[in-house]
């Protein structure tokens, strides 16, 4: 009895030291690369004291997304409008998806942000991205049942070698627990890039260009897919991958993005909007 209360006091104490010799451990072993590469801003590149945050400088410039918005579009609103209300876009408008979410305003950092993982191969910033990505849409992942990031045609993949939007979906599925199908919409068209293009415009370079491969479709079917992409702008695109999700059978569609250009915003003959 004495021995079993012995042990009771001692083995946590154990515990805590073999942790506290485990983290010292990973610092020392840290320690070269972080004398090598040392980590900087998510913003603006300038030398910060952890991986993956923003400067003094950067962080006022970052426009994170908050409530109250709008419960299908995700836009904000000025006031609490009350329980259900609906902006004028979803009304207008009311989009193939069930809900949409960004964590942030397509301006300042977060533009560098997102440019810098699509444009110069950034791909560490995806995991900060998606943290924030996470925050913003916690009521979509925990309603999701699988991640399906929107699709690059293999002509434009081969080129750029990676795809933003899968970097992006991978890392959201890694930080909460869903799974990951990355090849389960399959652009079936080389779109135009999107850049210049006018809002009709850009709703027909990408009318049919998505659809389901059939093989995938027992991994969408009566499923709640959650569709992963870099900037909401006019929601052209993320609509045709919602409708390629609801003819393979997808039960209901969300849509969560790191940034989002809000309504008014958009310009078409901006080369830095995507």
């Amino acid at each position: 009895m004495v021995r079993g209360g012995f042990n009771h006091v001692a083995d946590p104490l154990e515990k805590i030291k073999t942790v506290a010799v485990a983290s010292l451990a990973r610092r020392a072993l840290g320690w070269p690369a972080r004398m090598l590469f040392p980590p900087v801003c998510a913003g603006c590149r300038r030398q910060v004291s952890q991986p993956g945050v923003l400067c003094g400088a950067c962080w006022p410039k970052l426009r994170l997304l908050e409530k109250p918005w709008c419960p299908v579009m995700g836009t904000p609103f000025t006031h609490d409008m009350g329980e259900g209300f609906l902006s004028a876009e979803a009304i207008a408008d009311p989009p193939p998806f069930e809900r949409a979410r960004a964590a942030a305003v397509y301006s300042g950092v977060a533009r560098q942000m997102v440019q810098g993982l699509k444009y110069q191969d950034r791909t560490d910033l995806a995991p900060w991205m998606a943290r924030w990505m996470v925050r913003a849409g916690a009521e979509l992942i925990a309603d999701a049942d699988v991640v399906v990031p929107v699709p690059l045609h293999w002509r434009r993949f081969f080129r750029r070698q990676f795809n933003q939007s899968a970097e992006l979906a991978r890392a959201v599925s890694k930080l909460s627990g869903l799974p990951f199908s990355p090849a389960a919409v399959r652009r079936v068209k080389l779109t135009r890039q999107q850049v210049g293009l006018e809002r009709h415009e850009r709703e027909e370079n990408v009318r049919a260009a998505f659809r389901v491969r059939p093989e995938a479709e027992i991994e969408v079917a009566g499923r709640r897919v959650l569709v992963i992409d870099d900037v909401y702008t006019t929601g052209a695109t993320v609509r045709a991958v919602a409708k390629a999700l609801k003819r393979g059978g997808a039960g209901t569609v969300d849509i969560l993005t790191f940034a989002r250009v809000l309504p008014g915003d958009f310009r078409a003959d901006e080369s830095a909007t995507i």
